[in-house]
């Protein structure tokens, strides 16, 4: 792919940083850097670059409401409004990702998916939720390889002063064989039993992206127990972008990283309530160069589990926390300096 103008300092931005994360790597660890942090995968795309890519070779994923697409979309863009319909519900837990090939080729065979094509994911930046996020982690997790992002969704689009189409998309046919090659990426993805297991390893840096209420112990979505995971680290999505939308620069991100003491040389987890919100900070590690993983199940299905749940409660000792569970773990860490 040719880069246009603005482009070029991007890409060298890229090599930039994933030299200065290999060298952060190595020095913080003393062992060999991930593979991950050395690909170089251009996943945050200007409305320029993803013009430049010949349409026959791209499928352009418009995720917001249906009504929206209809006033206006990037030409060719296909409506994908509801990342519900990629998940079922298990013993209670919401927002399991569909993980059945089948599914997932009679879902997007018929509108020009196939593993050798760029996706393009774009929503609305004021989403609440940015389920466009969820889209992006949701195909790599299907094992696509070459899945973006648009830089500052729809309106990044029209301010860029593209071409805009209106109206319904259309089908396109497509032989059954035409996802077969997909294999699912099991490295993007966390579960209950892989974070309890961290816990006496201290293999992963957790990372809620929920909002800071619902970290302290709020249940706005039906719940049943508050708080969150032991030693997670609380950073609400929304910090990772600017007000227009757009993904913060880089000096800022890894200030914010550094600022919360997240280590390039660590795997993270992320998680939310049902893997959506941290999905698109799922997207914002791997833009950085991180090994992460989402947990689909999130706090929905953490709280409904016997694991331990970490409240912060109101006491003389701002830092005083409580460890509610179950089960009996040695958790490490936390402001207090504390072992429960």
């Amino acid at each position: 792919m040719k880069p246009d103008s603005t482009s070029g300092a991007r890409i060298l931005s890229r090599k930039i940083r994933v030299n200065i994360l290999l060298i952060m790597g190595l020095f913080l660890s003393g062992v060999h850097a991930s593979q991950s942090l050395a690909q170089e995968v251009e996943i945050l795309m200007s409305p320029t670059m993803v013009s430049s890519i010949p349409e026959n070779e791209r499928v352009v994923v418009d995720t917001r409401p249906s009504w929206e697409f209809l006033l206006g979309h990037i030409p060719g863009a296909v409506n994908l409004d509801s990342w519900q319909e990629f998940t079922h519900e298990i013993n209670g837990v919401k927002g399991l990702l569909k993980d059945d090939k089948a599914f997932i080729s009679q879902k997007l065979g018929p509108l020009g998916f196939s593993s050798d094509k760029t996706i393009i994911v774009y929503g609305e930046p004021d989403d609440p939720w940015r389920t466009d996020g969820r889209f992006f982690w949701m195909f790599e997790r299907y094992g696509f390889e070459k899945v973006a992002l648009l830089d500052g969704g729809f309106p990044s689009w029209k301010r860029a002063e593209k071409k805009i189409e209106r109206g319904r998309q259309n089908t396109i046919a497509q032989s059954k064989p035409t996802l077969n090659r997909l294999n699912l990426n099991n490295q993007v993805i966390a579960d209950k039993l892989l974070i309890n297991n961290s816990f006496s390893s201290n293999s992963f840096t957790l990372i809620d992206n929920r909002t800071r209420k619902e970290f302290d112990g709020a249940t706005p979505y039906g719940s049943p127990r508050g708080g969150h995971i032991p030693n997670a680290i609380h950073i609400h999505w929304p910090e990772f972008f600017q007000a227009d939308g757009n993904l913060k620069p880089l000096p800022a991100l890894n200030l914010l990283l550094k600022q919360n003491g997240i280590r390039p040389d660590r795997e993270v987890i992320v998680y939310c309530t049902g893997g959506v919100r941290s999905a698109m900070a799922y997207f914002v590690f791997r833009y950085l160069g991180y090994k992460v993983r989402n947990y689909d199940g999130s706090w929905w299905d953490w709280s409904r589990s016997s694991f331990p749940v970490e409240v912060w409660q109101k006491s003389s000792n701002p830092n005083q926390r409580t460890v509610t569970g179950d089960e009996k773990h040695a958790l490490r860490g936390g402001v207090d300096g504390r072992v429960y």
